[in-house]
């Protein structure tokens, strides 16, 4: 058997290459490489399919995040609520716009932010006189958090939802997308994503009129006519070619879901087994997950990524060290034992191969792999 990489970005772009490469050669010869027909045509599309009112092509799903939290211009030094089971984005934005990260524990077999740890924390910080000014619920590898508990939450305490929907675009709890419950939503096209592209792209949406004007604005630099500045921006933009690479890949997006879906169904079926030495996720009723990443919990988990690299099975750990215990957040203050749930996701966590284009002969090579290591 050949390596089996973790994601395979090159078979992907092969099945769709000449597609691909005839829009991009469009773009290359109409001359329009910024804020063109391709990326006004992306975001209606996108927003239609979300079901919000705007959507702002930017450059990152990094970018779309610290956009949303610039343009509401939250009170300096208040605190937003953030899983510290994430990528470092989610709480990196929080810091640059001059807000404090208060980190809160996740769900044993969702990954995603627990309901309990985040009103403890907003009751914790309440007793301290410590002002609590937005939640940023990430839906965490493709599966939509509780958005519907939090945003209630959010709702009766009189403070913003923000999502973060990098992992997770296309996700939906019953007929509602991800996204589409909070004030705004940040995603990501970055390669690795379900729907993606080749190089860092993202994409704010909201319904909220002035919310979009002010982001598209801030990521033209804080411009609001040529040469003249209203806010302290950034250079936030997509670019056509990007835009123009996902008008391609959004026509099979569905598809590939579905093509996603159906691996993590053959893993799930071959590795229930297996307990108590791997603990599969949990996918709660009528929550639809968009398959970005398959992540397992195992018993020995760095012997076990050790012995499936030995066989060429690439495998990813998210996340290795939470986001409360890293260096550059320390002066915040947490500690060993603060989530014990996300301490211990961290110890145990392991993400398999998974993209539209594994083979049945892949598939059952991973299985077989993991199956082989817990016989020893």
């Amino acid at each position: 058997m050949e390596k089996i990489p973790f994601i395979d970005l090159k078979r992907n772009y092969e099945v769709y290459k000449e597609e691909i490469e005839k829009k991009v050669l469009e773009v290359l010869r109409s001359g329009i490489y910024l804020n063109g027909p391709q990326t006004q045509e992306l975001e209606n599309l996108l927003a239609k399919y979300l079901g919000t009112s705007y959507a702002v092509g930017v450059s990152s799903g990094t970018e779309a995040l610290f956009l949303i939290l610039k343009a509401l211009d939250l009170p300096k030094n208040t605190y937003v609520l953030v899983p510290s089971f994430t990528f470092v984005a989610t709480a990196e934005v929080i810091v640059r716009v001059g807000l404090i990260p208060y980190f809160v524990d996740v769900e044993e077999d969702t990954y995603n932010i627990s309901l309990e740890s985040l009103k403890e924390s907003y009751e914790k910080l309440k007793k301290k006189r410590k002002q609590v000014s937005a939640v940023i619920a990430v839906s965490l590898f493709g599966l939509p958090a509780h958005l519907k508990e939090i945003k209630k939450f959010c709702e009766e305490k009189g403070i913003y939802l923000i999502e973060d929907i990098c992992q997770a675009f296309g996700a939906k709890i019953g007929d509602k997308k991800v996204g589409t419950f909070g004030i705004a939503s940040a995603t990501s096209f970055y390669p690795t994503k379900p729907l993606s592209t080749f190089g860092d792209a993202g994409m704010v949406f909201t319904s909220h009129k002035n919310l979009a004007k002010k982001v598209r604005i801030l990521k033209e630099h804080g411009q609001i006519k040529p040469y003249f500045y209203k806010y302290h921006g950034i250079n936030g933009r997509i670019d056509e070619i990007h835009s123009a690479i996902l008008l391609v890949k959004f026509k099979y997006f569905e598809k590939e879901i579905a093509l996603r879906k159906a691996i993590v169904e053959k893993y799930i079926e071959n590795l229930k087994d297996l307990t108590p030495y791997v603990r599969l996720p949990q996918f709660p009723k009528n929550y639809f997950s968009s398959y970005s990443l398959f992540t397992i919990r195992a018993k020995n988990r760095d012997k076990l990524k050790a012995f499936l690299e030995s066989k060429g099975i690439m495998t990813g750990v998210y996340y290795k060290t939470p986001l409360h215990l890293q260096p550059v957040y320390k002066d915040f203050n947490f500690k060993n034992g603060d989530l014990p749930v996300t301490e211990r996701l961290a110890k145990e966590v392991l993400s398999l191969p998974l993209h539209p284009y594994l083979t049945e002969k892949e598939i059952d090579y991973v299985i077989s792999s993991i199956k082989e290591f817990y016989k020893k």
